[in-house]
C-alpha cells in the first residue's frame, strides 16, 4: 500500500522544514530528497527509525517485513495497537507512517531480491538474521549503496554501517567555519590573529583569504592548507611570487571533502573496527561483537532467542561466545569471555526497551540521513552499547525465570528484562512532564510504550502553554497537519492514549510558574514521584529546578541543539541541581562595531532587528505614552538621557505621519537614504579613508571596514525589500489599508522622489570605540530649558487634539513569512552588509539569528529522550549509588556519546554537624513566635540567629533597638510577615521560607540551610 504525495522538483517546504534546514542546509536537504530509502524489519527499532527519517524528507520510504503482529510488538511499536495483533506489521506501519509527512511515500515491498536493493540509496535492517544481513550487504557494498544493520536485546545495542568502498563527505561536522582578522603574515608563511583572538583550527585544516594587502595571490579564492602553530597562528606554504603582506587580511575556513573507506559485513566480523560510545565500559564492545554473533547461532539452532533469566540458555550462549572466540583469537586477544556479561545478554535477548529503541533509532536514522546528504561523519563500522546500570536492586525487584516470563501483555518485553514487579512499580508513578514539544512528545511516546502512569494509582499531568505550529510538525511526531492551531498538550495527550489507552494522563495550559503556585500546589508537588523537563528556556527550567529542589523531587533534564543534545538527572541528597551549573553568558557585540564598525553579517543583522525594534515597536510605544500620559515631557527627562531624540521622535511620527500607502512608501524609501547613504557618508566625513589614529596608525584597519555609501537601485533585491518591508510595517502602526502594490507602482512612487546630495556636518560626534560610546551616553543630558528641546517640544501637537489616536506597536515575529518582519530585517541587514563589503545572507540565515531560533532535528531529540528513559529507569528504583547514574553529551554530527558521573550536592558544616547545601533545610511545624524561633535554635541548634528575612522583609536583626525586638518576640511568625512585609500571605501558601544569617557555639558567622516553617 503506498500513499503518494511527491514534493515538486527542486523544491524545500521551508514552514516544515525550517529548524532541519538549520541544521543540514539546503544543499544537504536537496541531496536528501533525492534519496531513497529501505527499512528491513518493524519492530520498534525498525519503526522508530523509519519515523526519524520519514520526518526528515527523503524521498521515498519502502519498508519490508513479512512478520504478523503479535502482542508483545506493542512493548515499543508506536505505530499498532492490539486490534492490529494479527495482521501485516508492514501494511499497518506503512498505514501509520503515511500521515506523517506528505511529501514522503511509504510503500511496502515484498521481496529482497538484487535488483529491488539496487534502487536504494540506503537499506537498514534490523532484527534479520546475520546471514540474510551478508547477503544484503554484499549486494549493497557492490553497489556502493548504504547499508546499516542494528539489533536492540533489551539494555544493549549494536550498529553495523557500510557506506561502500569509496563514501564523500562534503562537511564532517555541520560548524560554522572559522573566520577571523589577520594581524600579519610572516615571510615564513606564518599568519597570526588580530588582537589575540582564537582562529579555531586544527593541523589539514584549510583557509581562503581576502582583503590581503600586499599578497594579491593570497585573495585568489583558492584555498590552502594550514599547520597549527597555536591557538593564535598558523602557517601557510607561500611561494616566491606571493608578495609581501603590507596590512589587512580576513581568513575564513573551508570544508573540504573527505573519502571514507568502508570494509563489508563479512570482513568486518572478523576484523572490526569499533566506535566508542562508552568510554567507561572500553572493554565491553569485543565482548559483545562475539555475543550477538552468538545469539544468532542460538537463534539458528532454535529458532528462538534465550528465555528471560533462563540460565540453561544462558550457558549456551556462554559455551557459543566461546567458540567464537577460539576461531576468531585477535578479537579479545589475551581477554576471556565475560561470562557474567554473556549471561545477562542471554538473560534479556527477548526484551525490548523503549528508551534503548528511542537511542539507537535516533543514531541509526542519523546516519541513515548522512549516508543520503554527504553531510556530517559517519559511524566507522561497529557502535555497541548498553546500559545495565538501568537494571534494578534484585533483592528489592528480583529477576527469575518466573518473574520475567510472559504474560500474554503488552508489556511483556519490558517484563523480561526488570520483572512484573517492576512493571508494577512503573505503571502506578505519578509523573509531571513540563512541556509537550519535541522532546515532550518524544517522551509521551516512550512513556506510553513503557505503561507508565497506567496502574490505578498512576498519573501522567503534561502541560504546555503553546499551541501547534507547522514548522512544529517537522520533529514532535505526535502532531499532524490536522492539528496546526490546537495546543500541544492536549494533542499530545490524546496520541498517546490512542497508542496505549491504559495510560492515565491529565493535559494542562497553564504555565508553571510563580504565578501558577496556587494551581501547581503543595499537594499536586507532594504527590508527584518524579518531574521530567521538556522546555527549551533556561528560566522555566530553572524554575521547575527550584520547586524539585523544595519538594525533594527528582528531576530528568534534557535539550537539544542541532546534532548535539545533553541530559542531566537531579536526585535529592545525592547530586547537584540542574541550577547549581550554568552556561558561559552570551558574547554581546561591542556598541561601537554595532554602530559603526561591523565586520561580519552577525553584526549588520542585530544591527537591523535594533532597526525594526526602534521604527515599529519602541517609537509606536513612545508615541502613545506621550498621548496618554500627562506631563509626559517633564516626567520624561527624569529618567531618559536622551530626551531630544526621544522629543524628535515623537513629532516625526505625529506631525509627518502618513495618510496613504504611498506616503508609506516614501518613508522607507527616505530612511534607505538616511541609513545607508547620509550615515556613511557622514561616518567617512568623521573619519576619512586615509585618516590616521593618535599613534600614527590607519585608522581603517583590523576590525574597522571602511564603508561605501548606498545608490538606491530599485533593481537591487536588497534595496526593494528593505522599501516594501519598511512600507508595510509602517502602515501596520498606522493602521492604514493592506494594499497589493506591484513593483511597478514602488517604481513610481521611487522615481518621483528627489534628493539633494548630502552635506555632512561639522560638529557631529561618532564613537571610535565603546569607552567614547559609554562617555556620550553619559554625557547625554537635557532640561526643559534648553532652547532645541523647547523648539521641539513646541512643535509637539496637543494630545487632546489627538483623542483616541493610538499607533500599533508591532511584536517581532520570525515565523509568519507573510508579515515583512524577516524582509525588513534581512534587506536592512544586507544594505548594511553592502556598506561594508561582508558577504551577505539569506532570510533563513538572517532568521536563524534574528530570530534566536534553536536548530532542531528528529534524529537527535529521539535519541535524548531515550537517554532520558534510561535514567527514568534508576529514578523509579530509587536506586542510591550516584555511580549508577550518568549524565550524556551527544553530537549525532561527529559522532560522539559521551557520559559523566553526577556531581554529588556539596556538603556544608556548622557545629561538627553535616548538612546538603543544596537539598537540606531547618524543618519546623506549626507558626510558632519570633522568640520561641530563636530559643530553638539557641537550645537544640547551638545557633545564635543574628538576621531574619522573608523575602526582602527584614524580620529580626540583632542591632534592631530593644523595644522592637521585644515587640515582635512574642508575635506568631504569620501576623510578624503581614506585620512587616504589609501583605497578605496567599492561602495557598502552606511553607514560609526564612533565610537565616547566625554564628556558631565558637561565635563564628557560619553557612547554614535555610528554615521552612509548615503552617
Amino acid at each position: 500500500m503506498t500513499s503518494m504525495q511527491i514534493d515538486p522538483p527542486g523544491s524545500i517546504d521551508e514552514g516544515l522544514y525550517s529548524r532541519q534546514i538549520y541544521v543540514l542546509g539546503k544543499e544537504a536537504m536537496m541531496r536528501m530528497q533525492n534519496a531513497n530509502v529501505l527499512i528491513v524489519g518493524l519492530s520498534g527499532l525498525g519503526v522508530e527509525i523509519a519515523k526519524n527519517v520519514t520526518l526528515a524528507g527523503v524521498k521515498s520510504l519502502a519498508l519490508y517485513d513479512p512478520e504478523p503482529v503479535k502482542i508483545q510488538d506493542l512493548s515499543s511499536q508506536f505505530f499498532l495497537r492490539e486490534a492490529d495483533v494479527g495482521r501485516s506489521r508492514a501494511e499497518v506501519s506503512a498505514s501509520r507512517l503515511s500521515e506523517l509527512n506528505q511529501y514522503v511515500p511509504i510503500s511496502v515491498v515484498d521481496d529482497l531480491s538484487a535488483s529491488t536493493l539496487a534502487s536504494f540509496k540506503c537499506v537498514v535492517c534490523t532484527n534479520t538474521t546475520l546471514e540474510e544481513q551478508i547477503r544484503i550487504n554484499e549486494v549493497t557494498h557492490a553497489n556502493d549503496t548504504g547499508f546499516i544493520s542494528a539489533d536492540v536485546r533489551g539494555l544493549f545495542g549494536q550498529l553495523f554501517v557500510d557506506f561502500g568502498e569509496k563514501f564523500t563527505v562534503v562537511d564532517q561536522t555541520g560548524e560554522e567555519p572559522h573566520q577571523g582578522i589577520v594581524s600579519d603574515i610572516e615571510k615564513d608563511g606564518t599568519v597570526t590573529m588580530l588582537d589575540d583572538n582564537r582562529h579555531g583550527l586544527e593541523d589539514g585544516d584549510y583557509v581562503k583569504f581576502s582583503e590581503v594587502q600586499g599578497m594579491p595571490n593570497l585573495n585568489d579564492g583558492n584555498p590552502r592548507k594550514i599547520e597549527v602553530l597555536g591557538p593564535y597562528a598558523f602557517r601557510i606554504k607561500l611561494g616566491p611570487n606571493d608578495g609581501e603582506y603590507v596590512k589587512g587580511g580576513l581568513y575564513t575556513q573551508v570544508k573540504m571533502p573527505k573519502e571514507f573507506e568502508f570494509q563489508s559485513l563479512q570482513t568486518q566480523l572478523a576484523n572490526p573496527e569499533y566506535l566508542i560510545s562508552d568510554f567507561a565500559k572500553f572493554d565491553r564492545p569485543p565482548q559483545l561483537h562475539l555475543g550477538f554473533q552468538a545469539l544468532q547461532m542460538f537463534r539458528n539452532r532454535h529458532q528462538s532467542l534465550p528465555r528471560p533469566c533462563n540460565q540453561e540458555d544462558a550457558n549456551e550462549l556462554i559455551s557459543f561466545t566461546k567458540q567464537l572466540a577460539k576461531q576468531n583469537p585477535s578479537i579479545l586477544g589475551d581477554a576471556e569471555v565475560d561470562e557474567k556479561l554473556i549471561t545477562e545478554l542471554a538473560f534479556q535477548a527477548q526484551g525490548d526497551i523503549p528508551g534503548m529503541v528511542a537511542l539507537f533509532g535516533g543514531f541509526i536514522a542519523q546516519e541513515v540521513l548522512k549516508n543520503c546528504s554527504s553531510k556530517f561523519t559517519p559511524a566507522k563500522q561497529w557502535v555497541y552499547f548498553d546500559s545495565l546500570e538501568s537494571l534494578p536492586d534484585p533483592t528489592e525487584y528480583p529477576r527469575t525465570p518466573e518473574t520475567t516470563k510472559p504474560q500474554n501483555s503488552r508489556y511483556d518485553s519490558q517484563i523480561a528484562v526488570f520483572g512484573s514487579k517492576f512493571q508494577e512499580t512503573i505503571a502506578n508513578l505519578n509523573v509531571f512532564l513540563v512541556g509537550s514539544g519535541a522532546i515532550g512528545c518524544e517522551m509521551m511516546k516512550n512513556w506510553a510504550m513503557m505503561g507508565l502512569g497506567s496502574g490505578p494509582k498512576g498519573k501522567i499531568t503534561v502541560t504546555d502553554m503553546d499551541s501547534i505550529e507547522k514548522s512544529n510538525l517537522n520533529r514532535q511526531f505526535l502532531f499532524r497537519p490536522k492539528d496546526v492551531g490546537k495546543n500541544k498538550s492536549e494533542v499530545a495527550a490524546a496520541a498517546a492514549l490512542d497508542m496505549n489507552p491504559d495510560l492515565h494522563i491529565e493535559a494542562k495550559l497553564e504555565k508553571v510558574g510563580p504565578e501558577t503556585e496556587d494551581l501547581y500546589d503543595d499537594d499536586f508537588w507532594n504527590g508527584l514521584d518524579f518531574v521530567t523537563n521538556a522546555l527549551d528556556n533556561v528560566d522555566a527550567r530553572t524554575y521547575v529546578d527550584r520547586r524539585c529542589v523544595f519538594y525533594k523531587k527528582p528531576l530528568l533534564e534534557s535539550g537539544t541543539l542541532g546534532t548535539k543534545g545533553n541530559t542531566q538527572v537531579v536526585i535529592p541528597n545525592l547530586t547537584e541541581s540542574y541550577a547549581s551549573s550554568h552556561d558561559p553568558p552570551e558574547k554581546s557585540i561591542p556598541l561601537c562595531t554595532l554602530r559603526s564598525f561591523p565586520n561580519k553579517i552577525d553584526h549588520t543583522i542585530a544591527w537591523a532587528k535594533s532597526l525594526f525594534q526602534g521604527y515599529f515597536a519602541d517609537s509606536p510605544e513612545t508615541v502613545n505614552l506621550y498621548l496618554s500620559q500627562p506631563n509626559y515631557v517633564e516626567q520624561t527627562l527624569k529618567q531618559n538621557p536622551d530626551i531630544k531624540g526621544t522629543l524628535a521622535n515623537i513629532r516625526d511620527y505625529l506631525v509627518s505621519r502618513p495618510y496613504t500607502f504611498d506616503d508609506c512608501i516614501r518613508w522607507a524609501r527616505t530612511r534607505f537614504e538616511e541609513k545607508f547613504n547620509h550615515e556613511i557618508l557622514q561616518l567617512l566625513y568623521n573619519f576619512p579613508v586615509d585618516a590616521k589614529t593618535s599613534n600614527g596608525a590607519p585608522f581603517w584597519s583590523g576590525p574597522k571596514r571602511a564603508p561605501t555609501p548606498l545608490r538606491f537601485d530599485i533593481n537591487n533585491p536588497d534595496h526593494f525589500n528593505f522599501v516594501v518591508g519598511g512600507a508595510n510595517l509602517l502602515a501596520s502602526i498606522y493602521g492604514l489599508k493592506e494594499t497589493s502594490a506591484s513593483r511597478e507602482d514602488y517604481k513610481k512612487v521611487v522615481e518621483s522622489m528627489h534628493f539633494d546630495p548630502y552635506e555632512p556636518k561639522s560638529g557631529v560626534s561618532i564613537a571610535a570605540n565603546d569607552a567614547e560610546a559609554e562617555e556620550q551616553q553619559r554625557s547625554m543630558s537635557g532640561s526643559i530649558d534648553d532652547d532645541e528641546i523647547k523648539k521641539i517640544a513646541a512643535e509637539l501637537p496637543e494630545p487632546a487634539s489627538l483623542a483616541g489616536f493610538r499607533l500599533t506597536p508591532i511584536e517581532f515575529e520570525k515565523d509568519d513569512d507573510t508579515n515583512h518582519h524577516i524582509e525588513f530585517i534581512a534587506a536592512a541587514s544586507n544594505c548594511r552588509a553592502l556598506n561594508y563589503a561582508i558577504e551577505t545572507a539569506d532570510a533563513s540565515k538572517t532568521k536563524l539569528i534574528a530570530g534566536k531560533i534553536v536548530p532542531a532535528i528528529a534524529t537527535t531529540t529521539a535519541l535524548v529522550t531515550g537517554l532520558v528513559c534510561l535514567e527514568l529507569y534508576k529514578v523509579v528504583a530509587k536506586d542510591t549509588n550516584i555511580e549508577h547514574y550518568k549524565n550524556g553529551f551527544v553530537n549525532l554530527a561527529l559522532p560522539f556519546v559521551g557520559f559523566s558521573e553526577p556531581i554529588s550536592s556539596p556538603k556544608g558544616k556548622y557545629n561538627g554537624v553535616e548538612f546538603d547545601s543544596i537539598w537540606d533545610r531547618f524543618e519546623i511545624e506549626g507558626d510558632i513566635t519570633l522568640q520561641e524561633l530563636l530559643d530553638y535554635f539557641a537550645n537544640e541548634k547551638g545557633l545564635e540567629i543574628s538576621m531574619l528575612s522573608y523575602g526582602v522583609s527584614l524580620l529580626y536583626a540583632s542591632f534592631f533597638p530593644p523595644k522592637k525586638i521585644k515587640d515582635r518576640s512574642t508575635m506568631k511568625m504569620t501576623a510578624l510577615i503581614k506585620e512587616v512585609s504589609k501583605k497578605e500571605i496567599p492561602p495557598h501558601v502552606h511553607n514560609l521560607i526564612l533565610e537565616i544569617c547566625c554564628d556558631d557555639k565558637e561565635g563564628e558567622d557560619v553557612d547554614v540551610p535555610y528554615i521552612c516553617i509548615k503552617i
